[in-house]
């Protein structure tokens, strides 16, 4: 009998994990991604030898032996990429110089915070209590399945597994870091505890599970960058067998009586299969390969706005000067709130990457700044002369305060790269150049929590994977969707679902392509 055949929709790292799983499960596979290169949004773009990377900060499962290393095992990353680790997160700088930095240790974060604040010593002990607390919580056995998979048996012993972390997760799931912040007697601390996680609307869960894994060593940066780290989930996806297309991308998803039966290309191929698997962005799989014809009251809620997406600009820089001796991340919280890219900033976060050395050359580094920035302020002046006007005054905004801090660094600048959401819109098709799918806040903890739906009513044979079923996005959550997509296929289909880790491999780093992402300038302002 011949196997089956499954259409993905992207090659990004839900669509190469739904790729590789398939491949394992006996399904035959083509994956069709609009772009030339695997990824998605987990991607770099090189500009005259320093490369600039746009997705990973860290990875949950870089840690042997603990949650999500099995899926990275499976899809070939664990064993072709050593990680970085940090045993601090980031540091937050006020204007007055006082320095906040949030070591992943919980006992060295306690005594330092309790240095610059005793009298919050009871919250900054919750804190580490909490921090600790989610050093055993394994967010990877709770996302393997898909909750309609789920019998009694294995319902009951999930629960079991997650009931010493029902308490933790109702105390911090309900509250964001800006409303945590706002329970510090210290001014400092008040200001600064809100971007001890770069995002205020976090919930301070989310936050905690971040330090406690890179406490354990399980939340590395993979070497060589994002783009290195997705070229490798590729090459494990084609030694299964899988087929992927570049430069091919989606019109129209196929339905015949109400089943997905393949997809057909803006150049009018056509390619039928027995499934479909969509691991592109949500809303234009929904409303535009299929038309809108599957799209429930609750979908169309869901995307007509209300719920956060998080929209930014990232400033990239090559800079002729070493950064090594300086923490990798640091945030300026500022005297006075500064209009950058059409939002207001009371704060600039610099991030260099000079612990890689492979991603700027010898002696130099490469840094980005990254901003919160609203969709349709680009949208308005996109394909005008002001469009890139506008994109060389932030940089020159972002490059102002920058000098502040580290004086003579403009005059040290070789590139100036500019990303906006419209450049992560036109790269990867996500709506609104969202980076992350829905923005985890308070908002959408529930939504996470409760798992969004991975088929569509009244449409058979069809599965969404990515970003856009797993609110708060991640890496790892990408992936294990797109395992989870083909697990339904096989209970579908009466298979078991089996894995297998790939073969011990060494894999050299793969020098990232310019890929186009952006639109950016060099020292003398010519397009690049």
């Amino acid at each position: 009998m011949p196997s089956k055949t499954i259409a993905i929709i992207g090659g990004g790292i839900a669509g190469l994990a739904a790729g590789c799983y398939a491949q394992m499960n006996g399904y035959r596979t083509t994956i069709f991604e609009l772009h030339d290169l695997p990824g998605g949004l987990c991607t770099a773009w090189e500009r005259k030898g320093f490369t600039f990377d746009g997705c990973i900060h860290y990875l949950y499962g870089s840690g042997p032996g603990q949650p999500f290393h099995q899926l990275w095992q499976e899809l070939g990353v664990a064993q072709a990429q050593p990680f970085i680790d940090h045993d601090e997160f980031l540091r937050v700088v006020g204007p007055d110089g006082r320095t906040f930095g949030v070591y992943c240790d919980p006992q060295r974060l306690a005594e330092h915070m309790k240095t610059l604040s005793p009298a919050d010593a009871p919250l900054i002990d919750a804190l580490a209590q909490g921090i600790r607390q989610f050093t055993r919580f394994d967010m990877s056995r709770w996302a393997a399945t898909p909750r309609s998979l789920m019998g009694p048996a294995e319902g009951l012993a999930i629960a079991k597994a997650m009931a010493p972390f029902v308490c933790p997760l109702l105390r911090w799931g309900n509250v964001s870091a800006q409303e945590f912040g706002a329970r510090f007697k210290d001014p400092f601390l008040r200001r600064a505890v809100p971007l001890m996680f770069n995002w205020p609307e976090i919930p301070m869960m989310a936050g905690l599970a971040q330090l406690a894994y890179m406490h354990t060593g399980n939340a590395g940066f993979p070497a060589s960058g994002s783009l290195a780290f997705a070229q490798a989930i590729e090459r494990r996806y084609r030694a299964l067998g899988g087929d992927i297309r570049y430069l091919a991308q989606v019109e129209q998803i196929l339905v015949k009586h109400h089943r997905a039966a393949g997809v057909r290309l803006y150049n009018d191929d056509v390619y039928e299969s027995d499934y479909v698997i969509s691991a592109a962005d949500g809303h234009k799989t929904i409303f535009g390969m299929l038309n809108g014809a599957y799209a429930t009251r609750a979908l169309r809620r869901r995307y007509d706005g209300r719920l956060p997406v998080h929209t930014m600009v990232q400033v990239s820089l090559g800079i002729t000067r070493d950064f090594s001796a300086e923490p990798h991340w640091m945030t300026y919280l500022l005297d006075e709130p500064v209009l950058i890219a059409g939002a207001s900033q009371p704060a600039l976060g610099v991030k260099h990457y000079c612990f890689d050395p492979s991603l700027a050359p010898p002696g130099q580094s490469a840094l980005e700044v990254m901003l919160p920035s609203p969709y349709h302020y680009w949208q308005r002046i996109y394909g005008r002369r002001l469009y890139k006007s506008e994109q060389e005054q932030v940089a020159d905004q972002v490059l102002s305060v920058l000098e502040q801090r580290y004086p003579g660094i403009a005059a040290q600048v070789e590139v100036v790269d500019v990303a906006t959401p419209l450049s992560y819109e036109r790269y990867t098709g996500n709506w609104h150049g969202s980076t992350c799918g829905w923005l985890l806040t308070k908002q959408t903890m529930g939504l996470m929590l409760r798992g969004v739906s991975k088929t569509l009513p009244r449409l058979a044979n069809f599965f969404m994977a990515g970003q856009w079923v797993e609110p708060g996005g991640s890496v790892p959550l990408a992936a294990m969707s797109g395992r989870n997509a083909v697990q339904l296929i096989c209970r579908q289909d009466g298979r078991p679902f089996v894995t297998e880790k790939a073969d011990v491999m060494t894999v050299s780093a793969v020098k990232p392509l310019d890929s186009g992402i952006v639109a950016g300038r060099s020292r003398e302002r010519k397009e690049i």
